[in-house]
């Protein structure tokens, strides 16, 4: 969607709207804001972003995301296009998923990651457009070179997204926030397309930021102003808390960063694990971590959480399928390639199964990642299976060890045609026509997961037997 960097007709409640505040900084009437910022003027904004009590470092970080990017794209180069809801993804009759949507689209709740099913079923009128990832690829160049005109330190978190430490850039009086609007500014002038930028002392608070306002957003977060806008923050904006884990804070009692707050490292330990430094450190609006120049990824995953419990295997594998091709096109679309697919199935009392495939040379395709889904569900609810029917024991899992030969993805195992067909089609049938344990059987999560990523084109995919490795 093509707007000016006038369209939203924003106003600067906090240092928020470039176009809020005449330039000599007097400013405006204000729209309603978040109360922390209430006071804040572009003035204020431009005051340098001094380092927290816990840093001894100065830092301006902003954090850039292009608006609903692949939708605006295919609107830009499609006038036709313009003000209509817009999905870019797989077909509603097919089992893809929405690689993106318009703002047109999202205010029927369509989103990304949806299956394209349900989005053409909550938007009947919607255009679906194949995604053109060489011409986002292109595009989102053209915004990097804006970035570099800038800084030098830059972490890519996708073709749209990143974040840009400009503590030592001294254009604009050293002003981070004038910065990103120029920025902006530049990206709407070169491509044709709108961003959204957040301004703060850390990573954590520039991404919150960026986001605040969206569409066409510039918000800005001083350190003065950091901790008592997070108390205020739903958990759920927090980056890092998904669906499963805000579920699982407000089981607990936590609505808001200040909740979190009140919780000790060691209290969220023993309920979050490894990420209870993280949050114990955000919930006080600190965070060290570096803007990393180098940033190499090594997995990528995703997961679905059911309002209902699934039983049915068929409605597992349709799930699982269009989560293994959502991934496969972030892949493609940031040219990396995997040699390890893995499914992870939790059920309701939250225990959670992984079962993972590796190849020992070359990469997965699609169609190899799709035709490994059957086998590793299967796996993983034999697991189960055996857990509850022998608790307190050793489950059996011989047979999912590797060990008395290998899968043909062509054949299945055994030698039958095709996944979950013939006699032989899996444990899960069992688990899918046993509904007598109601809801505590049930699988309440799915998620994929790539991992051993590497570059596109170093390795050419394979289609061999399968050795498979238990996770």
């Amino acid at each position: 969607m093509t707007m000016s960097s006038n369209s939203a007709g924003k106003k600067a409640g906090g240092a928020e709207s470039s176009d809020s505040m005449d330039e000599d900084g007097a400013s405006r009437p204000q729209d309603a804001v978040h109360p922390a910022l209430a006071d804040v003027s572009e003035q204020g904004a431009d005051v340098a972003v001094e380092a927290s009590a816990d840093s001894a470092e100065l830092r301006k970080i902003i954090h850039v995301d292009m608006d609903a990017f692949y939708a605006s794209v295919e609107q830009r180069d499609n006038p036709s296009l313009r003000g209509l809801p817009v999905i870019v993804g797989g077909r509603p009759n097919g089992r893809g998923v929405v690689a993106a949507c318009s703002y047109e689209a999202r205010v029927f709740g369509v989103h990304s990651a949806m299956p394209s099913a349900e989005a053409g079923r909550r938007c009947p009128d919607a255009i679906f457009v194949k995604p053109r990832f060489q011409a986002y690829k292109q595009v989102s160049q053209q915004i990097h070179a804006v970035f570099r005109e800038f800084t030098d330190v830059i972490e890519p978190l996708s073709l749209d997204e990143a974040y840009l430490d400009v503590t030592n850039n001294t254009l604009f009086a050293g002003s981070a926030y004038r910065l990103a609007r120029e920025i902006k500014s530049l990206i709407l002038e070169r491509t044709g397309l709108v961003a959204s930028a957040g301004v703060s002392y850390n990573k954590f608070l520039a991404k919150i930021a960026s986001d605040y306002k969206k569409p066409d957003g510039l918000f800005c977060i001083l350190p003065e102003q950091g901790e008592s806008f997070v108390a205020s923050l739903e958990v759920g904006r927090f980056h890092g808390v998904g669906k499963v884990t805000e579920a699982r804070m407000h089981d607990l009692g936590i609505q808001t960063g200040a909740d979190l707050r009140q919780w000790s490292e060691e209290e969220l330990a023993r309920e979050f694990g490894k990420s209870a430094t993280y949050f114990h450190r955000v919930s006080r609006g600190v965070d060290h971590r570096p803007v990393r120049v180098s940033r190499t990824r090594k997995s990528i995953g995703s997961e679905r959480t059911f309002a209902d419990n699934l039983h049915d295997r068929a409605a597992m594998l349709e799930i699982l399928d269009a989560l293994c091709e959502e991934l496969h096109e972030q892949m493609q679309e940031r040219e990396l390639a995997s040699k390890t697919v893995t499914v992870k199935v939790r059920f309701a009392d939250f225990s959670t199964y992984t079962r993972a495939h590796s190849l020992p040379q070359g990469v997965l395709d699609v169609g190899a990642s799709r035709r490994a889904l059957p086998f590793l569900l299967d796996r993983a609810l034999s697991l189960r299976q055996d857990a509850t029917r022998e608790r307190g024991q050793n489950a059996e899992v011989g047979a999912d060890s590797g060990q008395g030969g290998g899968i043909d993805f062509a054949h299945g195992p055994g030698g039958e045609r095709g996944p979950g067909r013939g006699p032989g089609r899996g444990p899960g049938l069992g688990f899918a026509q046993n509904r007598g344990a109601g809801r505590r059987s049930g699988v309440r999560l799915l998620g994929v997961a790539f991992s051993g990523l590497t570059p596109a084109g170093e390795d050419r995919p394979v289609q061999l037997e399968m050795n498979w490795s238990e996770n």
